[in-house]
C-alpha cells in the first residue's frame, strides 16, 4: 500500500495542477523539510519507547493517513469544477494544502516504521551473525523491490484504463486491508523473538556520553546523556524535574536535536552516511519529480508503472550483487565498487540531455513557468515538438498522455510521432544505475547497523534520514525554482555532480578505514575483517 501511494501521489498532483511539476515539488519540499527537522525527534521517540508500541503506532498512523488522503483526493476529482468556483478557488487551494499535510504525516509515520523495523528489529533478530544480517537486509530490500514492481503496475493500469478517482479508491481500500495484515505479522514476529522485548539503555548511555561530550568538560555529565536516560533521571531525581519544570520541556526537543546531530557527527561511519545522503540530491530516481517529468513528456501512467517495475528488477539485481560482492571483497569494498557502477550508468543520463527529443532549451528562462503562474497568471507554455529530424520515434497513441496534445492540431491528422531517444536514454541510465545504487545503499545501511550502539540506533538513523532529506530538500527547491521541462536537463547535470561528490566522500571513508588494503579484493576472514566485529562495537568499521 505504501508503494502504491508513493507512485500514485506524484501522478495525482500533476493531474490536478495542469501537468506542472510545481505542486509535486511543493509536496516534496514539505516532506523533506519535515523529516529534516523532526528526524532526530522521531528517532529519539523510537529509542525511548518499546519496540512493539513504536511499530504498531507508526503503522496505524501511516495507513490511516493514506486512507484519508485517498478519500479527499476522490472528492477533489469528483467536484473539482465546483471547488474552483467557490470562494474564488481558495477552497480548492485549501484541499491541496490538506492533502499535502496529511500525506506528510503519513511519510513521517513511514519514517518511524522504517527506523524501528529495518534499523533495529532486524539487528536484534539477526543476533551476532553479520552474514545473516546482510542476507536479511538483502531479503527485505528484495521484498521492497517486488512491491515496487507489483504495486505501481496495479495502480498504473487502474489509472490508465479507469480514472484517477478509481485509483484513489483502490489505494484507500488496499491500505485498510494491508494495515490489519501487517499489524498481525508484527505481533507474530514480536512473540517469536523474545529479545525484542528488551532494550538496553543504561550500559550504552555511558558510551553515548563519551560520544556527545567528547570535547566538553566532564563536570556536566547530565547534559551529554539527557537524550537517552531521561526516564532514568526522572526516576532517580524527581526533584530536579520539578525544579526545571516547563522550561526543560520546551528545551528538550532542541537538546535532543543538538545531541543527536553531535552523536551522528562523531560516528566512525559519518563520511559513509554523508556519501549516501548526497545521492538524494538528484532528480534521477523514480520519485514524484522524475515521474512527473515523464508524464509531461507524454508517457502514460501505464508506461511509467512498467518502467518503475523494470527499475525494481534492477534493484533486486543490486541486492544479489551486494551479497555476492560482500562475500568476495568485504563490506567496505562492496560500497566502493557499487558507487563506480552507479556513476558509470548515470553517464547515459548526461548523454540524454543532448539527444533529439530532449526539451532542454537554454534560451528559455528556468523561472519562466513559476513567474508566469505567480505574477502574470498565464497558463503553462505548450511544449512544441522539435523541428529537427525525429529518429527512434513512435506514433503509438497509447503511449501518449492526451492531456498534452496541441489544442490547434487537426483532428483528421494522426498524432505526430514523439521522439523517444532522449527519454529512453534517460530512463535506461536511471534503471541501470539502480544496481549500483541499491548495493551501495545496503552497504551503508549495514555499516550503520554494525557500528551504532543499540541505545542510539533510533536517533542516529533518524539523523541519517534527516541528512538524506536535507539533500532531497535541495533538489526539490531546484525544481520549484525551475519547474519547466526545458530546465530539466540542467537538473540532470547537477544531479550527476552530486552523486559523484557522494561517492568521493565514501571513497575517503574507505581509504581511512582500510588504508593500503583498499584495492586488495579478497574473501574476508570472518574473524579478522574490519566489517565483522560484533554489532554495537563503535571502535571498528
Amino acid at each position: 500500500g505504501d508503494r502504491m501511494w508513493h507512485f500514485a501521489v506524484s501522478v495525482f498532483l500533476v493531474e490536478l495542477y495542469g501537468n506542472s511539476l510545481l505542486l509535486t515539488a511543493v509536496y516534496g519540499l514539505v516532506v523533506a523539510g519535515s523529516v529534516l527537522l523532526l528526524g532526530a525527534l522521531i528517532g529519539d521517540w523510537v529509542d525511548k519507547n518499546s519496540r512493539l508500541k513504536v511499530a504498531q503506532t507508526s503503522l496505524v498512523v501511516q495507513n490511516s493517513s493514506v486512507i484519508l488522503c485517498g478519500v479527499i483526493l476522490m472528492i477533489i476529482f469528483l467536484f473539482k469544477t465546483q471547488l474552483l468556483t467557490l470562494y474564488h478557488g481558495w477552497l480548492l487551494t485549501l484541499c491541496y494544502i490538506l492533502v499535502i499535510t496529511i500525506a506528510n504525516i503519513a511519510n513521517l509515520a513511514s519514517t518511524a516504521t522504517a527506523i524501528t523495523i529495518q534499523r533495529d528489529w532486524i539487528v536484534v533478530v539477526a543476533g551476532e551473525d553479520r552474514s545473516k544480517l546482510a542476507d536479511m537486509n538483502a531479503t527485505i530490500r528484495r521484498i521492497d523491490q517486488l512491491t515496487n514492481i507489483l504495486a505501481p503496475m496495479a495502480v498504473g493500469q487502474i489509472m490508465t484504463f479507469g480514472s484517477p478517482m478509481i485509483g484513489c479508491g483502490f489505494i484507500s481500500g488496499w491500505n485498510l486491508m494491508s494495515m490489519c495484515v501487517e499489524y498481525l505479522l508484527l505481533w507474530k514476529v514480536y512473540q517469536k523473538t523474545p529479545t525484542l522485548a528488551h532494550k538496553s539503555a543504561k550500559v550504552e548511555a555511558s558510551e553515548l556520553k563519551q560520544l556527545n561530550v567528547k570535547k566538553e568538560s566532564d563536570m556536566k555529565p547530565a547534559e551529554g546523556v539527557q537524550l537517552i536516560i531521561e526516564k532514568d533521571v526522572a526516576g532517580f531525581e524527581p526533584q530536579q524535574e520539578k525544579e526545571v519544570g516547563c522550561a526543560a520541556r520546551i528545551a528538550e526537543p532542541f537538546i535532543t536535536f543538538r545531541d543527536g546531530w553531535v552523536a551522528y557527527y562523531n560516528q566512525p561511519v559519518f563520511l559513509a552516511g554523508m556519501g549516501l545522503a548526497f545521492l538524494y540530491m538528484t532528480v534521477l530516481g523514480f520519485d514524484c519529480i522524475t515521474t512527473g517529468y515523464a508524464y509531461t513528456q507524454g508517457l502514460s501512467g501505464s508506461v511509467l508503472s512498467l518502467l518503475m517495475g523494470a527499475s525494481a528488477v534492477t534493484g533486486i539485481m543490486g541486492t544479489v550483487a551486494f551479497t555476492w560482492l560482500r562475500r568476495k571483497c568485504g563490506l567496505i569494498r562492496t560500497g566502493l565498487i557499487s558507487g563506480v557502477a552507479q556513476f558509470a550508468c548515470l553517464i547515459l543520463c548526461v548523454i540524454s540531455v543532448f539527444m533529439p527529443g530532449s526539451p532542454m532549451d537554454l534560451t528559455v528562462s528556468p523561472f519562466a513557468d513559476i513567474s508566469a503562474r505567480l505574477f502574470e497568471n498565464e497558463p503553462l507554455p505548450t511544449i512544441a515538438s522539435p523541428e529537427s529530424e525525429m529518429i527512434f520515434a513512435t506514433g503509438m497513441p497509447n503511449l501518449l498522455n492526451g492531456s498534452i496534445a496541441p489544442a490547434n492540431s487537426d483532428p483528421e491528422m494522426s498524432p505526430e510521432p514523439v521522439p523517444l531517444i532522449s527519454v529512453s536514454l534517460l530512463f535506461a541510465g536511471v534503471i541501470a544505475a539502480r544496481v549500483g545504487l541499491w548495493s551501495f545503499d545496503l552497504t551503508v545501511t549495514q555499516l550503520l547497523q554494525e557500528n551504532v550502539i543499540e541505545s542510539e540506533r533510533g536517533i542516529i538513523n533518524g539523523v541519517q534520514n534527516s541528512m538524506n532529506y536535507l539533500l532531497d530538500l535541495l533538489h526539490f527547491i531546484m525544481v520549484i525554482l525551475a519547474p519547466n521541462p526545458e530546465a530539466f536537463g540542467l537538473l540532470v547535470l547537477i544531479s550527476v555532480s552530486f552523486v559523484a561528490m557522494g561517492h568521493i566522500m565514501y571513497f575517503r571513508f574507505a581509504q581511512k578505514s582500510l588504508g593500503k588494503q583498499l584495492f586488495v579484493c579478497h574473501t574476508p576472514n570472518p574473524k579478522a575483517a574490519p566489517d565483522s566485529s560484533p554489532p554495537g562495537n563503535t571502535s571498528t568499521v
